[in-house]
């Protein structure tokens, strides 16, 4: 039996993965476990996919953390086009598989969704909350959620979720630590109190930059366009440069006190590795226990 993620000494440390859509090659995700399983993280969550894509493989691989690396797992889960019914399923499969922490979000909407039970996130926390004992942890948006009018309305959002039963928090990825503190101080003065956990994501290619700024609108700071430009043409440099830029955002994060770092891995566990190997005395220091 793993570990109790919420009994851990803060600030806690995770990783996240995405298996393969359908049936893909599971074995290069279970390489990926094995490496960032060496590092003793607190958690790792795994995606669910598109339209629930990859269901069964996140059962399966988020059982599997759990009973053969004694890590605690968490499986993203979403709800929008979904019926009770079909969420009852999915649960209930998650509860048989020894699963304890689910991620509840909405997921995309798209022209072709179909009307079901769940509009919200906030209506999943609920529905979880009161059917079965899962922690359950939600999302949050430092710089706002894309279809969010401003982030007062966002914030009022992210409060139904708390209100509802959220345990916890993890953070949209974000690069300027100066836009999350702002964040923390907005969120705590809407009176959530529950631990918010700061998402990085490591940035090793200029394409992969341009593609998560499309996809959730994160700021760039001059520092991180600078070493883009610098180096972007140039793989390694490139690597090097993000690995140096989210080793720095995490210490500045650690010393003020975040309640946790939650690495966006992109399943390239020798960039967690290397972050890690940067972090190790900082984290000893703080009696964050690391093997």
């Amino acid at each position: 039996m793993s570990k109790d993620f919420f009994s851990l000494e803060k600030p806690t440390f995770s990783f996240e993965i995405f298996p393969p859509k359908g049936e893909g090659n599971l074995k290069t995700v279970y390489d990926t476990v094995d490496a960032l399983a060496s590092l003793s993280p607190d958690l790792i969550s795994v995606t669910y996919g598109a339209g629930g894509s990859s269901r069964e493989n996140t059962a399966v691989i988020a059982s599997d953390i759990q009973t053969k690396y004694n890590v605690p797992a968490l499986a993203h889960l979403t709800c929008i086009s979904s019926t009770k019914e079909e969420m009852d399923e999915i649960l209930k499969e998650l509860k048989e598989k020894g699963v304890e922490n689910i991620l509840a979000m909405r997921g995309d909407v798209t022209d072709t969704a179909k009307v079901g039970d769940f509009k919200h996130a906030n209506e999943l926390v609920s529905y979880i909350k009161a059917n079965y004992d899962f922690r359950v942890f939600a999302a949050c948006y430092p710089e706002k959620h894309t279809e969010a009018y401003s982030m007062a309305e966002d914030l009022r959002y992210l409060k139904q979720k708390v209100d509802a039963g959220a345990d916890a928090l993890i953070t949209q990825l974000f690069f300027d630590n100066e836009v999350f503190y702002n964040f923390m101080d907005k969120v705590r003065g809407v009176g959530i109190d529950v631990p918010v956990i700061a998402g990085i994501m490591p940035i090793t290619a200029a394409s992969q930059l341009e593609r998560m700024v499309s996809m959730c609108g994160a700021s760039i700071p001059k520092e991180i366009q600078q070493f883009v430009k610098a180096y972007g043409h140039n793989s390694m440099a490139m690597k090097e440069a993000g690995i140096a830029y989210a080793t720095k955002q995490i210490i500045d994060l650690l010393a003020n006190g975040v309640d946790g770092i939650h690495i966006y891995t992109m399943n390239k566990p020798e960039v967690a590795k290397r972050i890690v190997e940067n972090l190790r005395g900082i984290l000893y220091a703080l009696k964050v226990k690391r093997a």
